[in-house]
């Protein structure tokens, strides 16, 4: 039972570190943009196939889509603005 959160854990950490430079291109878009979108979807089929070749099931979605939102926002404030 232990080996699951351990397995959720590393997903979720996944999800954290590979939205991290999406989060911080997503930083100097346009709100609302089709970059702006596609910065914040396009991590998302990895996320997905990541986390079935592991074996984790549908419900431990929540705690990732929540490292994947702390990801995008740790990118964005990382980003100068220049």
């Amino acid at each position: 039972m232990g080996n699951i959160f351990i397995l959720v854990a590393l997903v979720t950490v996944a999800a954290l570190v590979l939205n991290l430079p999406f989060g911080y291109m997503r930083a100097k878009t346009r709100k609302f943009s089709v970059s702006w979108f596609l910065y914040i979807h396009l991590p998302i089929p990895a996320i997905i196939l990541i986390r079935k070749s592991i074996g984790v099931g549908y419900e431990a979605v929540p705690i990732i889509i929540a490292g994947a939102i702390v990801g995008q926002v740790i990118g964005a404030r990382v980003n100068p603005k220049a």
